[in-house]
């Protein structure tokens, strides 16, 4: 039974719609693949690959045991590969994916599984889950740049990851694990270091921690940081007037060089009581906050490093999560509770001129965007925003002891996320009588309430049929609610005489903001208000219960080659579409089959781990720019993704490391994209050509293109990705010393799924990345020397336009990685 027969679904609330923020226009990513130890760490001291354990399955197992596609980064990996944020972690992960816009701006995607798109605050869930030891950080509008420091691991779990991890692991999981305190011994460590970019400014780091025992069960252990990352993109003066009233907006107190610089600082403070030698309990707190100037992006109009804005460009992102984890044993079982309390603030403000200018440039905004006295003025748009982001978590799960034949794990979840939003679209010295009513300058007002609300129990178990052969079987039942409640939209001076824009029909453009508003008398809005907002206009919410399984198993050839085939779904909750006239958008499903493989040779001194895989995404959820810029997810019926991937760790000797990585991704439509659903449905149109329907949701007899055909690409991930990185260690008179080199490819990649927009922006082209260091030390210490991208390439994440591609594609942005980075740093243990 397909899983869109299973689907339940209940829907609820009245009108809706939505406006498009300026940075959540469809991206492209790229997948920055880098080889990496994955299944072991260093030396160990009787000569082979150390052994790298992980809970991946929500038990301690050593990596090489476990039959899912877990990738690991140990301490000391992450230390030698210089990681410093979440972007670094992803460049060494196969499979990993990321675009955005900067530090704390980007959406992460695994084996492919992206449509693009992603990231506006009403928009779909994330396909990714992000955990912060036992709990999910994962948010809406890009995943959090924790600052990577004095931490474990990090385990990438590929694939879908429902069973035991939720909803929104439903292409895969990224856990962060932190080092805990420990109360046999002090322990503290320091590093600082000082950068420079080319072309750029300059950027700074400085960390550390400490472990204090207070008693043979107690310790705390205290971690703090700050990190400057240096700005590279130049703010030009701006040429462009306006064409309807020629006013020339004036830039000239925010040009700079070197603008786009980001502040990073923040802490984490741990306390572990040991109850007795049975029982534990783990209180954290960490929090950050981050302060972004500008834009990580180039406008290709001016050239390569340039934009020309006209409004200030900022973030100040803070969050804090207080978390608290009690395990125990119960006879011979392990009992863990893990609860968490976790919110997300990010203020900030960003030039939006550019689309103020296309639309003028087409539909002569500017004649309608005047003062009090009817006269033109300069109608460079900017956005002021305040997001507040909250979530509370609670998990508790039962574990049966690892050394049984018939092994389990049973447990409930429960997750309550919200998010505030209030985004104001300003416009100096607007006419009052076209502004959002108690809002001076708005022309456009959104403020709103978004809860997503997940509970489920699961389940997974392990039966020993012999010594050699493992059956798995996995079950998770869930429950979500999901909801948007508040105002979007124009003022009611301007809402009912709207000039037109693309699609439009009424020449005064549709009714929406004040205009459209639930009304309670016959003669105009009078709906409830809704905080400082004019009234209420949209409340609607999807729920919606189902369940997803897991089937593997697994075969030991050998103590260390493992053999394993897996089936497993991952979910994505339904949502609403703000726009009254559109009907919510379904949940999506991927169904994945993999047969993966773990090997060791040569003594342990040679890894080779893969796996190959197909998965269909079924009903997958697809964020557009429709009318007059308004985001509208749709569902795109169905794709099909085909994988290779593999990675190779070699020790010819006990001082050199060698690793590779590759992986071969063929992803496309299985059906064409028609980019609307059937009549008083949800269900999307998938036939090639498209039919046509009347107003009335009859057939017409006439057939239209697909906005993407049946076999097209998606976008965002190259087919080929691979690496290769070394590390040689020697003496050097009296210093331990080492030298390494990192090679990283990203093949060419298509920028948006529908074909009018992937040939207005483009295809991201190819790349490829050297980073190179060297370093010595002894008794504690290290200094270390190091250039990143060292032929300063200037690769494409990412591009995107600030409205409507049909509208503002003339002029499109690259978001790009960062430039030639020369730096030294130095570290010391105690």
């Amino acid at each position: 039974m397909t899983r869109s027969k299973r689907r339940k679904m209940q829907r609820t609330g009245a009108t809706s719609g939505v406006r498009r923020v300026a940075h959540g226009v469809p991206l492209a990513s790229a997948a920055l693949l880098a080889a990496m130890s994955t299944a072991y760490g260093q030396t160990a001291a009787t000569g082979g690959l150390e052994e790298i354990v992980v809970t991946a399955q929500k038990r301690q197992e050593s990596l090489q045991d476990v039959p899912l596609a877990v990738q690991a980064l140990s301490t000391a990996r992450l230390n030698e590969l210089n990681v410093q944020k979440f972007e670094d972690v992803v460049r060494f992960l196969p499979n990993v994916s990321i675009d955005g816009n900067g530090p704390g701006n980007a959406n992460i995607y695994m084996r492919g599984v992206v449509s693009g798109g992603d990231g506006n605050h009403s928009a779909s869930l994330p396909s990714v889950g992000i955990y912060l030891d036992e709990q999910p950080i994962t948010t809406i509008g890009g995943a959090l740049d924790m600052h990577m420091y004095d931490i474990a691991r990090v385990e990438a779990l590929a694939g879908p990851q429902g069973t035991l991890f939720g909803a929104s692991s439903q292409s895969g999981t990224i856990r962060i694990i932190t080092n805990k305190p420990d109360p046999t011994g002090f322990d503290a460590a320091y590093g600082v270091a000082l950068n420079t970019v080319s072309g750029g400014s300059e950027g700074y780091l400085g960390e550390g921690f400490v472990n204090i025992p207070l008693n043979e069960r107690t310790a705390v252990r205290l971690v703090g940081w700050a990190r400057r990352d240096a700005g590279f993109v130049d703010n030009v003066p701006y040429t462009r007037p306006f064409p309807t009233s020629g006013i020339l907006p004036d830039n000239s107190k925010l040009v700079e060089d070197d603008y786009n610089d980001a502040d990073t600082y923040g802490g984490r403070a741990a306390l572990r009581f040991d109850i007795n030698d049975s029982w534990t309990v783990t209180p954290t707190v960490m929090g950050q906050v981050q302060k972004v100037n500008g834009d990580f992006v180039y406008d290709r109009t001016l050239g390569q490093i340039k934009v020309s804005e006209v409004r200030p460009d900022y973030v100040e992102d803070r969050w804090m999560q207080g978390a608290l984890t009690v395990e125990g044993k119960i006879a011979n079982f392990d009992l863990v509770y893990a609860g968490a309390y976790m919110f997300r603030d990010v203020d900030g403000a960003y030039d939006y001129s550019e689309y103020s200018y296309w639309y003028d440039s087409l539909y002569a905004y500017g004649n309608y965007w005047l003062d009090n006295d009817g006269n033109p003025i300069d109608i460079s748009q900017y956005v002021q925003q305040q997001n507040n982001f909250t979530r509370v978590t609670q998990e508790i799960r039962l574990v049966s002891p690892a050394e049984e034949r018939f092994r389990y794990t049973v447990g409930a979840f429960f997750q309550r996320s919200t998010r505030s939003i209030e985004e104001r679209y300003l416009i100096d010295d607007l006419n009052d009588s076209i502004e959002v009513t108690g809002w001076p300058d708005t022309i456009w007002l959104t403020q709103q309430d978004r809860t997503d609300q997940d509970t489920a129990i699961f389940g997974q178990a392990d039966f020993d049929v012999t010594d050699q052969l493992t059956f798995t079987a996995g079950l998770r039942y869930f429950w979500v609610d999901n909801s948007l409640k508040g105002f979007f939209g124009y003022g009611l001076g301007y809402s009912d005489r709207a000039p037109p824009g693309p699609g439009s029909t009424d020449p005064r453009g549709p009714g929406s903001g004040e205009d459209s508003c639930v009304l309670r008398e016959p003669f105009g809005p009078a709906g409830p208000n809704f905080d400082d907002a004019p009234c209420l206009n949209v409340d609607k919410g999807v729920k919606e219960d189902d369940y997803s399984i897991k089937l593997s198993a697994s075969y030991k050839l050998t103590d260390d080659k493992l053999l394993y085939a897996t089936y497993a779904e991952g979910f994505r909750p339904g949502g609403i579409n703000r726009r009254g006239s559109l009907p919510p958008y379904l949940s999506d499903w991927l169904n994945s089959y993999e047969l993966g493989w773990k090997t060791a040779w040569a003594g342990n001194r040679l890894l080779f781990n893969g796996a190959v895989f197909y998965q269909e995404w079924e009903d997958f959820q697809f964020p557009i720019l429709g009318q007059n810029g308004l985001t509208e997810i749709k569902n795109a019926a169905q794709a099909e993704i085909w994988g290779v991937e593999a990675d190779i760790v070699w020790q010819p000797i006990d001082q050199l490391n060698l690793t590779a990585g590759v992986s071969f991704l063929n992803s496309e439509l299985a059906e064409p994209y028609c980019g609307y659903t059937y009549p008083g449905t949800s269900t999307p149109v998938a036939e090639q050509p498209c039919p046509v329907f009347d107003d009335d949701g009859n057939a017409t007899g006439n057939f239209q293109d697909p906005e993407a055909p049946r076999g097209q690409d998606l976008p965002l991930t190259p087919q080929f990705k691979g690496n290769v990185t070394a590390r040689y260690e020697f003496p050097f008179m009296s210093y331990d010393s080492y030298a390494r080199g990192a090679l990283v490819y990203v093949g060419e990649r298509e920028s948006d799924l529908l074909t009018f927009d992937r040939g207005v922006l483009g295809k991201l082209p190819a790349y490829t990345t050297l980073d190179l260091a060297t370093g010595f030390g002894k008794d504690g210490w290290s200094a270390e020397l190091y250039v990143a991208n060292v032929f300063d390439e200037r690769g494409e994440t990412a591009r995107g336009v600030e409205c409507v591609v049909a509208v503002c594609g003339a002029q499109v942005y690259s978001y790009i990685i960062f430039p030639r980075i020369i730096g030294i740093r130095f570290s010391q243990e105690f």
